[in-house]
C-alpha cells in the first residue's frame, strides 16, 4: 500500500518568525513610520544616527511583543477567523509557554533599548506597555478597539519626539493627532476584511461599529490626518518637498476613500489598501526629511 508522504515539519525558528509577523513586514514598517516622522521632524531632518537605530530596533521589538500578546489573547478565537486561523498559537504549532517566553524576550529587548533614552522618553515607554498589553482585550469590551491601537501607535510619536527635544510641545501633539487619525483610518480598512467573522464570533471592531458608514468614517479620519499634517507643516516651516509629499498622500487617501464606497469589494483589496498606506507613510517621511532643510 502506498503511503502519502508526510509534510515536512516547519523548523521552530521559522514558526517563531511567523509568530512575530516578520514574514509580513508591512505591519512592522507601518508602526515604525510615525516614530521616524517624529524623530526626523524634531531634529529638523538631522537626528543622531544612534538614536534612529534605537527607534528602529525599539519599534521592531515593541511590535513583536504586541503581535505575540495579541495572539496569546486570541489563540482560541483566531481559529474561527479565516485570515488568522493559521497563526502559530491558533494552529497549535507553538505552545502557550513558548509564546509567553517570546513575548517576555521581546519586551526585555524593548526595555534595554529604552534605557538609552532620556527620562521623559523612558517613562513614556513604560506608559505605553499597558496599552500594548490590553489592546487585544479591548475588542472584547470596547466598541472601537482600533482607537486603543491608535493611541498605542501614538506613543511612538511622543517617545521619539521627546527623545530628541526632551519636551512635548504643540507640534508633537499635532503629529500625535495625525498619527492617531491615520491609524484609525488604515486599521478600519484592515478590519473590513474580518467584518463577517468578527460579527459571527462576537468581537468588536471599528468596521462593525461604523457599519455602512465605515467608508465615510475612514474618509474623515484621513481628512483629519491631512489637516493636522498641514497645520504642522505651517507651524514648523516645512518646505516644498513636504507639501509635494502631502499632496501625493492626499491623492492616495482620496482614491482609497472613494474606492471603499464600492459595494462587495473582495477581501484582498482591504489588505492591498493597508499596504498602500505603508508607501504613503514613507513618501511623507521623505517629504518631511527633505522639507526640513
Amino acid at each position: 500500500m502506498l503511503r502519502t508522504p508526510e509534510r515536512p515539519q516547519e523548523p521552530v525558528w521559522l514558526v517563531i518568525i511567523r509568530l512575530l509577523r516578520w514574514h509580513k513586514p508591512e505591519g512592522r514598517l507601518i508602526l515604525m513610520i510615525p516614530a521616524l516622522w517624529a524623530v526626523f521632524l524634531a531634529a529638523s531632518g538631522k537626528p543622531p544616527l544612534p538614536l534612529v537605530g534605537v527607534i528602529i530596533l525599539g519599534t521592531l521589538a515593541t511590535s513583536a511583543a504586541g503581535c505575540v500578546v495579541n495572539d496569546l489573547w486570541d489563540r482560541d478565537i483566531d481559529p474561527e477567523v479565516e485570515r488568522t486561523r493559521d497563526r502559530p498559537l491558533a494552529s497549535r504549532a507553538l505552545s502557550v509557554k513558548v509564546g509567553i517566553v517570546v513575548a517576555i524576550v521581546s519586551l526585555a529587548c524593548a526595555a534595554i533599548l529604552a534605557f538609552y533614552l532620556n527620562p521623559l522618553s523612558f517613562w513614556l515607554c513604560v506608559a505605553a506597555v499597558p496599552v500594548i498589553l490590553l489592546y487585544p482585550g479591548a475588542k472584547r469590551v470596547f466598541p472601537v478597539p482600533q482607537l486603543v491601537l491608535s493611541i498605542a501607535w501614538g506613543f511612538g510619536v511622543l517617545i521619539s519626539w521627546s527623545a530628541v527635544t526632551q519636551t512635548i510641545s504643540q507640534p508633537t501633539w499635532l503629529l500625535w493627532g495625525a498619527t492617531v487619525l491615520w491609524t484609525l483610518g488604515f486599521d478600519t480598512v484592515y478590519a473590513m476584511s474580518d467584518k463577517e467573522d468578527d460579527r459571527r464570533i462576537g468581537i468588536n471592531s471599528s468596521a462593525l461599529f461604523f457599519g455602512n458608514y465605515a467608508p465615510v468614517a475612514i474618509g474623515i479620519f484621513f481628512a483629519g490626518t491631512i489637516l493636522l499634517l498641514a497645520w504642522l507643516g505651517v507651524l514648523i516651516h516645512l518646505h516644498l518637498a513636504f507639501w509635494i509629499s502631502l499632496t501625493i498622500a492626499t491623492i492616495g487617501w482620496v482614491w482609497q476613500s472613494l474606492r471603499l464606497r464600492q459595494r462587495d469589494l473582495p477581501n484582498p483589496v482591504y489588505g492591498e489598501m493597508f499596504r498602500q498606506n505603508v508607501w504613503i507613510g514613507f513618501i511623507l517621511l521623505a517629504g518631511m526629511i527633505a522639507g526640513s532643510f
